[in-house]
Protein backbone atom coordinates (compact mmCIF):
# COMPACT_ATOMS: atom_id res chain seq x y z
CA UNK A 1 0.00 0.00 0.00
CA UNK A 2 1.10 3.70 -0.63
CA UNK A 3 2.48 5.51 1.96
CA UNK A 4 2.00 9.39 2.73
CA UNK A 5 3.33 11.02 5.62
CA UNK A 6 1.33 14.40 6.83
CA UNK A 7 3.02 16.72 9.28
CA UNK A 8 0.42 19.38 10.44
CA UNK A 9 -2.07 20.75 12.40
CA UNK A 10 -5.57 19.43 13.92
CA UNK A 11 -8.07 21.74 15.04
CA UNK A 12 -11.92 21.54 16.43
CA UNK A 13 -13.93 23.32 13.67
CA UNK A 14 -16.79 25.41 15.38
CA UNK A 15 -19.30 25.98 12.03
CA UNK A 16 -22.30 28.72 11.92
CA UNK A 17 -24.01 28.75 9.18
CA UNK A 18 -26.19 32.20 7.73
CA UNK A 19 -28.05 32.86 4.85
CA UNK A 20 -25.45 35.87 4.42
CA UNK A 21 -22.57 36.46 6.26
CA UNK A 22 -22.74 39.49 9.44
CA UNK A 23 -21.05 42.75 8.57
CA UNK A 24 -19.18 44.50 11.65
CA UNK A 25 -21.68 44.97 14.39
CA UNK A 26 -24.41 42.83 12.86
CA UNK A 27 -25.79 39.99 14.61
CA UNK A 28 -27.26 36.99 12.45
CA UNK A 29 -29.11 33.97 13.47
CA UNK A 30 -27.84 30.84 11.84
CA UNK A 31 -26.95 26.81 12.44
CA UNK A 32 -24.16 25.56 14.72
CA UNK A 33 -22.32 22.37 14.32
CA UNK A 34 -18.82 21.42 15.22
CA UNK A 35 -16.59 18.73 13.75
CA UNK A 36 -13.05 18.02 13.34
CA UNK A 37 -10.93 19.99 11.02
CA UNK A 38 -7.53 21.60 10.59
CA UNK A 39 -5.55 21.48 7.58
CA UNK A 40 -2.95 18.58 8.61
CA UNK A 41 -5.92 16.14 10.17
CA UNK A 42 -7.94 17.14 6.78
CA UNK A 43 -5.36 16.07 4.48
CA UNK A 44 -4.26 13.71 6.32
CA UNK A 45 -8.05 12.30 6.27
CA UNK A 46 -8.61 12.91 2.58
CA UNK A 47 -5.63 10.37 1.84
CA UNK A 48 -6.67 7.74 3.89
CA UNK A 49 -9.88 8.06 2.35
CA UNK A 50 -8.25 7.49 -1.00
CA UNK A 51 -6.56 4.31 0.00
CA UNK A 52 -3.13 5.18 1.21
CA UNK A 53 -1.42 4.54 4.20
CA UNK A 54 -1.12 7.21 5.84
CA UNK A 55 1.11 8.48 9.10
CA UNK A 56 0.46 12.01 10.83
CA UNK A 57 1.99 13.85 13.31
CA UNK A 58 0.44 16.53 14.77
CA UNK A 59 0.08 18.14 18.18
CA UNK A 60 -2.79 18.26 21.00
CA UNK A 61 -3.70 19.38 24.31
CA UNK A 62 -4.70 17.28 26.99
CA UNK A 63 -8.21 18.26 26.76
CA UNK A 64 -11.36 16.67 24.99
CA UNK A 65 -10.97 17.66 21.93
CA UNK A 66 -7.52 16.12 22.23
CA UNK A 67 -8.98 12.59 23.31
CA UNK A 68 -11.31 12.89 20.91
CA UNK A 69 -8.84 13.72 17.68
CA UNK A 70 -6.91 11.15 18.48
CA UNK A 71 -9.85 8.78 18.86
CA UNK A 72 -10.93 9.88 15.48
CA UNK A 73 -7.42 9.33 14.05
CA UNK A 74 -7.70 5.60 14.64
CA UNK A 75 -11.08 4.76 13.35
CA UNK A 76 -9.64 6.45 9.92
CA UNK A 77 -6.83 4.08 10.46
CA UNK A 78 -4.16 6.72 10.39
CA UNK A 79 -1.22 6.03 12.23
CA UNK A 80 -0.91 9.06 14.17
CA UNK A 81 1.77 10.38 16.17
CA UNK A 82 1.09 12.99 18.83
CA UNK A 83 3.12 15.21 20.95
CA UNK A 84 0.75 15.92 24.12
CA UNK A 85 0.98 19.28 25.30
CA UNK A 86 -0.04 19.90 29.05
CA UNK A 87 0.54 23.82 28.50
CA UNK A 88 -1.33 24.38 25.55
CA UNK A 89 -5.07 23.99 24.42
CA UNK A 90 -6.38 21.41 21.15
CA UNK A 91 -6.42 23.37 18.04
CA UNK A 92 -9.52 25.41 17.20
CA UNK A 93 -11.19 27.02 14.40
CA UNK A 94 -14.42 29.37 14.09
CA UNK A 95 -15.84 29.19 10.82
CA UNK A 96 -18.90 31.01 8.82
CA UNK A 97 -20.45 29.45 6.11
CA UNK A 98 -22.95 31.43 3.82
CA UNK A 99 -25.99 29.93 1.51
CA UNK A 100 -23.38 29.98 -1.38
CA UNK A 101 -20.40 27.66 0.26
CA UNK A 102 -18.37 30.36 0.68
CA UNK A 103 -16.44 30.67 4.09
CA UNK A 104 -14.78 32.97 6.40
CA UNK A 105 -12.47 30.92 9.12
CA UNK A 106 -10.63 32.26 12.29
CA UNK A 107 -8.20 29.53 13.76
CA UNK A 108 -6.93 29.34 17.17
CA UNK A 109 -3.46 27.73 16.95
CA UNK A 110 -3.30 26.19 20.44
CA UNK A 111 -0.77 23.22 20.57
CA UNK A 112 -0.34 23.04 16.84
CA UNK A 113 1.90 25.89 17.35
CA UNK A 114 4.09 23.75 19.83
CA UNK A 115 4.83 20.91 17.56
CA UNK A 116 8.79 21.07 17.78
CA UNK A 117 11.34 20.07 15.27
CA UNK A 118 13.04 17.69 18.40
CA UNK A 119 9.53 15.68 18.50
CA UNK A 120 9.23 16.06 14.64
CA UNK A 121 12.84 14.26 14.11
CA UNK A 122 11.69 11.69 16.58
CA UNK A 123 9.09 10.71 14.18
CA UNK A 124 11.70 10.75 11.20
CA UNK A 125 11.14 6.89 10.17
CA UNK A 126 7.84 7.62 9.49
CA UNK A 127 8.59 10.59 7.30
CA UNK A 128 11.48 8.47 5.95
CA UNK A 129 9.56 5.60 4.77
CA UNK A 130 7.06 7.48 2.82
CA UNK A 131 6.97 8.09 -0.67
CA UNK A 132 5.32 11.35 -0.51
CA UNK A 133 5.26 14.03 2.61
CA UNK A 134 3.07 16.48 2.74
CA UNK A 135 2.81 19.72 5.02
CA UNK A 136 1.44 23.03 5.18
CA UNK A 137 1.30 26.60 7.30
CA UNK A 138 -0.73 25.61 10.39
CA UNK A 139 2.59 24.54 12.75
CA UNK A 140 5.65 26.41 13.18
CA UNK A 141 7.68 26.81 10.29
CA UNK A 142 10.74 25.30 12.38
CA UNK A 143 8.94 22.01 12.40
CA UNK A 144 7.82 21.98 8.81
CA UNK A 145 11.45 22.80 7.65
CA UNK A 146 12.32 19.92 9.61
CA UNK A 147 10.10 17.51 8.08
CA UNK A 148 10.86 18.81 4.92
CA UNK A 149 14.68 18.21 5.56
CA UNK A 150 14.09 15.00 6.40
CA UNK A 151 11.73 13.80 3.66
CA UNK A 152 14.62 15.24 1.22
CA UNK A 153 17.50 12.86 2.95
CA UNK A 154 14.88 9.79 2.73
CA UNK A 155 13.85 10.41 -1.20
CA UNK A 156 10.51 11.13 -0.36
CA UNK A 157 8.33 13.29 -2.29
CA UNK A 158 7.81 16.54 -0.90
CA UNK A 159 4.24 18.54 -1.25
CA UNK A 160 3.73 21.69 0.59
CA UNK A 161 0.43 23.55 0.58
CA UNK A 162 1.13 27.16 1.37
CA UNK A 163 -1.58 27.74 3.45
CA UNK A 164 -2.63 29.74 4.90
CA UNK A 165 -0.61 32.78 3.95
CA UNK A 166 2.42 33.69 6.21
CA UNK A 167 3.09 37.15 7.63
CA UNK A 168 6.60 35.60 8.32
CA UNK A 169 9.47 34.66 5.93
CA UNK A 170 8.85 30.90 4.59
CA UNK A 171 11.93 31.49 1.88
CA UNK A 172 13.75 28.90 3.91
CA UNK A 173 10.81 26.40 2.57
CA UNK A 174 10.35 26.71 -1.06
CA UNK A 175 13.87 24.79 -1.83
CA UNK A 176 13.17 22.20 -0.19
CA UNK A 177 9.47 21.77 -2.19
CA UNK A 178 9.03 19.29 -5.27
CA UNK A 179 4.90 20.27 -5.62
CA UNK A 180 4.33 23.71 -4.13
CA UNK A 181 -0.21 23.89 -4.09
CA UNK A 182 -1.31 27.39 -3.58
CA UNK A 183 -4.95 28.76 -4.31
CA UNK A 184 -5.27 32.12 -5.91
CA UNK A 185 -4.46 34.14 -2.84
CA UNK A 186 -1.31 32.41 -1.35
CA UNK A 187 -0.57 32.50 -4.99
CA UNK A 188 -0.43 36.28 -4.69
CA UNK A 189 1.08 36.06 -1.75
CA UNK A 190 4.27 34.56 -2.67
CA UNK A 191 4.57 36.52 -5.66
CA UNK A 192 4.76 39.50 -3.58
CA UNK A 193 7.27 38.08 -1.00
CA UNK A 194 9.42 36.51 -3.42
CA UNK A 195 9.29 38.08 -6.92
CA UNK A 196 8.16 41.90 -5.49
CA UNK A 197 4.99 41.76 -7.71
CA UNK A 198 2.06 42.96 -7.19
CA UNK A 199 -0.87 40.83 -8.68
CA UNK A 200 -4.67 40.74 -8.00
CA UNK A 201 -5.67 37.46 -7.19
CA UNK A 202 -8.99 37.49 -8.21
CA UNK A 203 -7.76 38.43 -11.91
CA UNK A 204 -5.10 35.30 -11.85
CA UNK A 205 -7.72 32.95 -12.99
CA UNK A 206 -8.43 34.76 -16.12
CA UNK A 207 -5.07 34.96 -17.03
CA UNK A 208 -3.57 33.41 -20.11
CA UNK A 209 -1.53 29.88 -19.29
CA UNK A 210 1.32 31.15 -20.76
CA UNK A 211 1.31 33.94 -18.55
CA UNK A 212 0.40 31.99 -15.61
CA UNK A 213 3.43 29.91 -16.41
CA UNK A 214 5.53 32.81 -16.44
CA UNK A 215 4.98 33.75 -12.92
CA UNK A 216 5.07 30.36 -12.05
CA UNK A 217 8.72 30.57 -12.95
CA UNK A 218 9.19 33.44 -10.62
CA UNK A 219 8.89 31.25 -7.67
CA UNK A 220 11.88 28.90 -6.57
CA UNK A 221 9.91 25.65 -6.96
CA UNK A 222 10.00 22.78 -9.27
CA UNK A 223 6.55 22.16 -9.82
CA UNK A 224 3.70 24.12 -8.93
CA UNK A 225 0.07 23.75 -8.91
CA UNK A 226 -1.98 26.57 -8.36
CA UNK A 227 -5.87 26.06 -7.41
CA UNK A 228 -8.34 28.13 -8.73
CA UNK A 229 -11.84 26.96 -7.48
CA UNK A 230 -14.76 26.74 -10.07
CA UNK A 231 -11.92 27.57 -12.74
CA UNK A 232 -9.85 24.21 -12.12
CA UNK A 233 -6.22 24.15 -11.33
CA UNK A 234 -3.10 25.25 -13.41
CA UNK A 235 0.32 23.09 -13.70
CA UNK A 236 3.10 24.92 -14.27
CA UNK A 237 6.87 22.35 -14.36
CA UNK A 238 10.21 23.72 -14.64
CA UNK A 239 12.61 22.57 -17.12
CA UNK A 240 14.46 20.49 -14.05
CA UNK A 241 11.13 19.27 -12.74
CA UNK A 242 10.58 15.69 -11.12
CA UNK A 243 7.73 15.45 -13.84
CA UNK A 244 9.29 17.14 -16.93
CA UNK A 245 12.21 17.53 -18.59
CA UNK A 246 11.33 19.89 -20.97
CA UNK A 247 9.40 22.34 -18.52
CA UNK A 248 5.59 22.06 -19.35
CA UNK A 249 2.13 23.42 -18.67
CA UNK A 250 -1.69 23.07 -18.72
CA UNK A 251 -5.09 23.76 -17.01
CA UNK A 252 -7.32 21.00 -15.59
CA UNK A 253 -10.79 21.60 -15.46
CA UNK A 254 -12.63 21.91 -11.78
CA UNK A 255 -15.16 18.89 -11.49
CA UNK A 256 -18.31 19.40 -12.48
CA UNK A 257 -20.13 19.74 -8.71
CA UNK A 258 -23.07 21.59 -6.88
CA UNK A 259 -21.03 23.00 -3.69
CA UNK A 260 -22.89 23.66 -0.49
CA UNK A 261 -19.55 23.74 1.59
CA UNK A 262 -16.13 25.04 0.21
CA UNK A 263 -14.70 24.88 3.76
CA UNK A 264 -11.90 21.76 2.91
CA UNK A 265 -12.19 22.14 -0.60
CA UNK A 266 -8.46 22.74 -0.58
CA UNK A 267 -7.35 20.21 1.84
CA UNK A 268 -9.19 17.61 0.00
CA UNK A 269 -7.31 18.85 -3.47
CA UNK A 270 -4.12 18.42 -1.45
CA UNK A 271 -4.66 14.99 0.34
CA UNK A 272 -5.60 13.31 -2.64
CA UNK A 273 -3.19 14.84 -5.04
CA UNK A 274 -0.66 13.25 -2.11
CA UNK A 275 -2.69 9.79 -2.70
CA UNK A 276 -2.36 10.12 -6.15
CA UNK A 277 1.01 11.06 -6.55
CA UNK A 278 2.54 8.18 -4.11
CA UNK A 279 0.68 5.23 -5.78
CA UNK A 280 1.46 6.94 -9.25
CA UNK A 281 4.74 4.77 -9.19
CA UNK A 282 5.63 7.01 -12.37
CA UNK A 283 2.27 7.78 -13.78
CA UNK A 284 1.00 10.93 -15.07
CA UNK A 285 0.86 13.90 -12.97
CA UNK A 286 -1.97 15.53 -14.85
CA UNK A 287 -4.03 12.54 -14.03
CA UNK A 288 -3.00 12.86 -10.52
CA UNK A 289 -4.23 16.60 -10.38
CA UNK A 290 -7.55 15.76 -12.07
CA UNK A 291 -8.22 12.91 -9.50
CA UNK A 292 -7.75 15.51 -7.04
CA UNK A 293 -9.84 18.06 -8.71
CA UNK A 294 -12.68 15.25 -8.20
CA UNK A 295 -11.82 14.63 -4.71
CA UNK A 296 -11.85 18.67 -3.59
CA UNK A 297 -15.53 18.73 -6.06
CA UNK A 298 -17.09 15.99 -4.34
CA UNK A 299 -15.93 17.39 -0.81
CA UNK A 300 -17.68 20.41 -1.33
CA UNK A 301 -21.06 18.51 -1.55
CA UNK A 302 -21.21 17.90 1.94
CA UNK A 303 -20.88 20.09 4.93
CA UNK A 304 -17.54 19.88 7.57
CA UNK A 305 -14.29 19.57 6.63
CA UNK A 306 -12.87 16.24 7.68
CA UNK A 307 -15.93 14.39 7.94
CA UNK A 308 -16.66 15.79 3.85
CA UNK A 309 -13.69 13.87 2.27
CA UNK A 310 -15.24 11.17 -0.13
CA UNK A 311 -13.90 7.87 0.05
CA UNK A 312 -12.57 6.55 -2.93
CA UNK A 313 -15.47 4.73 -3.99
CA UNK A 314 -17.72 7.87 -4.16
CA UNK A 315 -15.17 9.24 -6.40
CA UNK A 316 -15.51 6.27 -8.48
CA UNK A 317 -18.83 5.94 -8.77
CA UNK A 318 -19.37 9.56 -9.43
CA UNK A 319 -16.40 10.35 -12.28
CA UNK A 320 -15.42 6.90 -13.03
Amino acid sequence: MSRVAVVGSYNQDFIWRSESFPVPGETRLGRFSTGPGGKGFNQAVAAARQGAQVGFIGALGRDTIGEKAAALAQQENIDAHWQWCDDHASGNAAIIVDASGQNLIVVGSGANMALTPDFIDAQADVIQRAAVLLTQHEITLDATRRALELARAGKALTVHNPAPALAGEDGALLPLVDVLTPNETEFAHLLARHAQLDIDATTLALLGDGELHALALRLPVQTLVLTLGAAGAFVSHRTASRFSTAGSFERVAAAPVTPVDTTGAGDAFNGALAAALAQADGGDFIDAVRFANHVAGLATESPGAASAMPTRDAVKARFG
